[in-house]
């Protein structure tokens, strides 16, 4: 039997099959062979010599590998042998190397749980649904700048809307990808917040998704009317559900938060001194945030604890006991048709109160301290409508200026003499 000649499809192909594994190796490169096992599968490999241990690599199957392609891998790997460097040893530490799939399991169970629970949720979903599938299979290594821009490129683009196959009506199924461009933002912030973590781990030595680019927010404005108020007002008044209409008149007295209202409980407001405090676990800002109510809002505080169960320490419970109201999806959507606000969200109640506050003269930190934003930043969406006091002052400055009549009546005497 020969086990030395010049590597070919035809000699691989018509290589015996004896029952055990044996080599064939080739002429021209020292230690390529083709192995041939007793199942007769055949595989190309490369035995080799470094630092005096002898070592076998395989390289790949035939015939998803030929010849000429294994040849030249197994000169690449010669070369790499010369310079001192074990392939083999490569190989093996690539395979145990973290992946992202590894990172993603690590960042969701030791950072995710001192989030909030919405917040944490939200993660889970960029994550599993995201990020993995894109790049889950993938070293934490192998990442670079221009897979995590490739990868918000994509999600800021958008997906069909709904993202079913077979949409069930005509109208979705004429629905186009919708831009994403916010989502897109907090994915890259996610991302970078992970590999922060993976450089602490020592994961990777660097963070590929520091300095990401991001993408242009139009933030959504939409402030309710006097008239639009009155009409949520009446809205409500007339509604079957004055639990959850409750909720409701309470985001928009308030400014709060939806879910910090569905979750309030009695002991947090203090009706003698006209305060509620909201507790760090249902604030955003994860911190304790207190906040002077009006008469209004101790009203509907006393009238909820006429009618809610004595011992039961939620100002709105649920329908699940000891629980409080989960969700009020649902009774806004009536409420938008029987108001005819379409395109009002309940979080546009906070911006309507903040509006109003403006209006009312309030500064910028005061409404910041009102609606418990920890950054300025976040209240400056609000300081353009602090324009009319400006433009009261440019008007009355312009008012000094403004030709007097007498004064208009004196010109137009003196272009007709001329």
């Amino acid at each position: 039997m020969v086990n030395r000649l010049k590597l070919n499809e035809k000699t691989v192909r018509e290589a015996e099959n004896l029952g055990r594994d044996y080599q064939i190796f080739d002429t021209d490169v020292r230690g390529f062979s083709i192995t041939i096992y007793p199942s007769g599968n055949r595989a190309f490999t490369l035995d080799y010599r470094i630092a005096g241990r002898q070592r076998r690599m395989t390289i790949g199957r035939w015939p998803e590998w030929n010849t000429v392609a294994a040849r030249e891998r197994a000169k690449e790997l010669r070369r790499d042998i010369d310079e001192g460097i074990d392939p083999l040893s490569l190989r093996e530490t690539s395979r145990e190397a973290p992946r992202v799939n590894d990172i993603i399991a690590r960042y969701l169970a030791e950072h995710t749980p001192h989030l909030a629970a919405r917040n944490a949720a939200d993660q889970h979903t960029i994550m599993h649904k995201l990020v993995a599938p894109d790049w889950g299979k993938k070293l934490v290594t192998e990442i670079t700048k221009a897979d995590v821009e490739k990868l918000l490129t994509k999600i800021a683009a958008g997906r069909a809307r709904p993202s079913k196959a077979k949409p069930n009506n005509r109208a979705r199924k004429l629905q186009g990808p919708k831009p994403t461009p916010v989502r897109a933002n907090r994915v890259g912030e996610v991302l970078r917040k992970m590999f922060t973590l993976a450089i602490g781990w020592g994961m990777r030595p660097d963070n590929p998704a520091s300095g990401f680019r991001r993408r242009i927010e139009n933030e959504r404005e939409r402030f309710l009317t006097p008239e639009e108020i009155g009409r949520l007002a009446k809205a409500l008044d007339a509604a079957k559900d004055q639990r959850a209409a409750g909720i409701i008149r309470l985001c928009m007295l308030t400014g709060a938060r939806s879910g910090e209202v569905r979750q309030a409980r009695f002991e947090q407001f203090n009706l003698d001194l006209g305060s509620w405090s909201k507790p760090a676990a249902t604030t955003k800002q994860r911190k304790i945030h207190r906040i002077p109510i009006s008469g209004d809002v101790a009203a509907i505080v006393r009238q909820r604890a006429l009618l809610v169960p004595r011992g039961n320490p939620w100002l709105f419970p649920g329908d699940t006991p000891g629980q409080p109201v989960k969700e009020i999806r649902r009774f806004w959507i009536g409420i938008q048709s029987e108001a005819k606000l379409p395109d009002v969200r309940i979080h546009d109640l906070r911006h309507t109160f903040a509006s109003l506050l403006v209006s009312g003269g309030a500064s910028l930190e005061m409404i910041g301290k009102l609606l418990g934003h920890t950054q300025m930043q976040t209240t400056q969406r609000y300081a353009h409508l602090m324009d009319s006091p400006l433009r009261d002052g440019v008007n009355a400055v312009a008012s000094i200026f403004r030709p007097r009549p007498q004064l208009v009546h004196d010109a137009d005497q003196e272009q007709k003499s001329a």
